[in-house]
């Protein structure tokens, strides 16, 4: 039976507060490229991407995260997720090309933990940026990464998006008992696409963008040192165990958690096997030791039902243990 293909994690759409205050962060101080803006929206997208966005700002008067975007291969997978979703009865619904700017016939579902996913085949080409080193500024943000997720029981959204959707895993946390207590997946062939951790939720923790090198990292907290976002540098930088990658953490002014990062591995070999990693593990979260701050557990982002406009339910953590306990 011919199976659907989700190529790729492609954009998120969140609220902001005040659209001034969010291009300054985005745009003037990481270097965001702008692609367009009107009096609701801020379009943007990293200095490597070809379409039209990756993220889009929505004003609004308090913060939530409207749906995270995948691309399909080919159209008729739209129809395929449709089915799929429609036997598991969960919410579907279709929004024509007219509805969001720049991307064709959309599938908007709400997966088993309560995210909002949309679907898409096509989108608007943009000018890729890549060697215009003349307009590179602050992070000098290339591409989109990936998205982790805080979900009240991450057994059910891994065994969903492995079992169901194609999704592979490339590493994970295990409780002595060996429940999940987070699972990195992936599409690319990359670490991962989106993550799942145990927590109250769903709720978005953060939306992930690839740099060219960790210089870039270490260039971004004096850029925004220099540009009085000191107090917005939340954890790092530094470099996680798991994926290996070089991190840093920071909140936008609505507190809309960004994460920079550069320098995980491929997980193209088919025949690559999970990582697990003990939820206790130091290393795990930090290769160098050190713990992250409990704002990095705690606080995380509203997903916003579009059957109603109104925040989804939050249900606590599945598994007791809130977060790693650390001896050093």
């Amino acid at each position: 039976m011919e199976k659907f293909n989700i190529i790729r994690v492609a954009s998120v759409i969140m609220n902001v507060t005040d659209l001034q205050k969010a291009r300054h962060f985005y745009v003037d101080t990481l270097g965001f490229i702008e692609t367009e803006s009107d009096s609701e929206h801020i379009y943007l997208r990293g200095l490597e991407e070809r379409v039209h966005h990756s993220l889009v700002l929505k004003k609004a008067e308090k913060p939530g995260v409207h749906s995270i975007f995948y691309k399909v291969e080919k159209e008729k997978d739209l129809y395929m997720l449709q089915s799929l979703f429609e036997e598991k009865k969960l919410p579907v619904r279709w929004l024509e090309k007219e509805h969001i700017r720049s991307i064709g016939r959309t599938l908007q579902v709400i997966d088993p933990s309560g995210i909002p996913l949309s679907f898409f085949f096509e989108m608007e080409e943009a000018e890729r940026m890549l060697q215009r080193y003349d307009l590179y500024k602050g992070a000098r943000v290339q591409r989109i990464d990936h998205v982790n997720c805080s979900v009240p029981d991450v057994q059910k959204a891994y065994d969903f998006y492995i079992k169901e959707l194609g999704f592979r895993c490339s590493e994970y946390t295990a409780t002595e008992e060996e429940d999940i207590w987070a699972a990195w997946l992936f599409r690319k062939p990359t670490v991962h696409d989106h993550a799942f951790m145990n927590g109250l939720g769903p709720r978005l923790h953060h939306v992930a963008y690839w740099l060219s090198d960790p210089m870039s990292i270490i260039h971004t907290c004096d850029v925004m040192a220099a540009s009085g976002y000191a107090a917005n540098i939340e954890r790092g930088p530094g470099r996680h165990g798991l994926s290996n990658a070089f991190f840093l953490y920071i909140r936008d002014p609505d507190g809309n958690r960004i994460e920079l990062y550069n320098g995980d591995y491929l997980t193209s070999d088919p025949d690559f096997k999970p990582i697990r990693w003990d939820l206790n593990d130091p290393r795990r979260q930090t290769f160098w030791g050190h713990e992250a701050p409990e704002s990095w557990f705690n606080e995380a982002m509203p997903f916003i039902d579009f059957r109603n406009g109104k925040e989804i339910e939050l249900e606590e953590g599945k598994l007791k243990q809130r977060k790693p306990n650390f001896i050093t």
